[in-house]
């Protein structure tokens, strides 16, 4: 694993914290950089599987029970990272889940007098992008499947019921998120990487942040918590096209650039095909390999001393050498 090029020097106040989803994919790395500052947490995960450093976890599975209030007392900050994210689920799970669940852990945070809520949304509460500008925080739209329509939901009562509360709510919405271990649309291009795919044309772009990246502005957010209720993009400021990532997986695995032979049409039909064996619900393939999501943190930036350490060239190599990781 690439070392996170932050100063771990310790908090100046002791921080108890706790995690949910901790065993997830930007959990763990929480959790890893939780440790590294010697901030002691309570992990919670949906198995109740440990961590890799063999830290136990609390199981407490979202869709069925809250969080019992005694794990709350003593906690100075609530990191809530557990959801149901980009996969095929019942609506009423995404509204159970990655609502009803947020609201509820919040206001038992509230009651037991934790001091902040980190809540991990999503650019996906923000809605599909109108056109091909970079995209601030109060630019939306409607969104536009159940899981955006459930991040959107919870960031707007997390803003309304506690605008007044002693209890500052930290709303963080990352662009797609990259490392070691990643699954999704990044994992299945890195795949087709592998078995030879030639090389994409030239269009689209999006917005991206390292794990290490959004775990550390989060470590930094317990060291030093901001008062009242914010709302963030987190992205590493860099345009990635399909074509930029993958040549840079092509030189991690030691290739040179390869070969543009399809014509952008033969791409659309290609895609087109891939929505039919996937399925309704699940999007356009080709608007998710070349469509244009850009973001931009300009706004955190202004209010926290916080800037991003890492590119994707920085961490290709790992994503490509790393098998991908399961939940526990």
């Amino acid at each position: 694993m690439i070392a996170a090029k932050f100063h771990w020097e310790l908090c100046i106040y002791q921080v108890n914290c706790l995690v949910s989803g901790a065993t997830g994919f930007i959990g763990r790395e929480l959790c890893h950089q939780l440790a590294a500052r010697q901030l002691p947490f309570t992990a919670l995960s949906r198995r109740g599987g440990p961590l890799a450093d063999g830290t136990a976890t609390v199981a407490v599975d979202f869709c069925c029970h809250d969080v019992d209030a005694g794990l709350l007392q003593g906690v100075d900050l609530v990191f809530h990272l557990a959801g149901i994210a980009h996969q095929q689920a019942e609506d009423s799970a995404y509204e159970k889940i990655n609502y009803q669940a947020t609201l509820a852990l919040a206001k038992a945070s509230e009651k037991a007098g934790v001091k902040c809520f980190v809540y991990l949304s999503s650019v996906k509460a923000m809605g599909p992008p109108a056109g091909s500008a970079v995209r601030s925080e109060e630019q939306l739209c409607a969104p536009e499947n159940a899981y955006g329509l459930s991040k959107w939901r919870a960031e707007q009562d997390l803003r309304s019921a506690f605008a007044a509360s002693s209890m500052s709510v930290i709303i963080l919405r990352p662009a797609l998120v990259y490392g070691a271990g990643v699954k999704g649309n990044l994992a299945t291009l890195a795949g087709a990487v592998r078995r030879g795919l030639p090389r994409p044309p030239e269009i689209g772009g999006r917005s991206m942040i390292a794990v290490q990246d959004l775990a550390g502005l989060m470590v930094q957010i317990a060291c030093e918590p901001p008062c009242g209720v914010h709302t963030w993009i987190v992205c590493d400021g860099q345009r990635y096209s399909a074509r930029r990532i993958y040549g840079l997986m092509r030189k991690a695995l030691g290739k040179g650039p390869g070969v543009s032979y399809l014509p952008v049409w033969l791409w659309r039909v290609g895609a087109y095909l891939a929505d039919i064996r996937r399925g309704p619900g699940e999007g356009s393939t080709f608007d998710k390999i070349f469509g244009v999501e850009l973001y931009s943190s300009a706004a955190l930036v202004r209010e926290l001393p916080w800037q991003p350490e890492f590119e994707l060239a920085d961490i290709v190599a790992e994503i490509m050498a790393a098998p991908v990781e399961k939940s526990q």
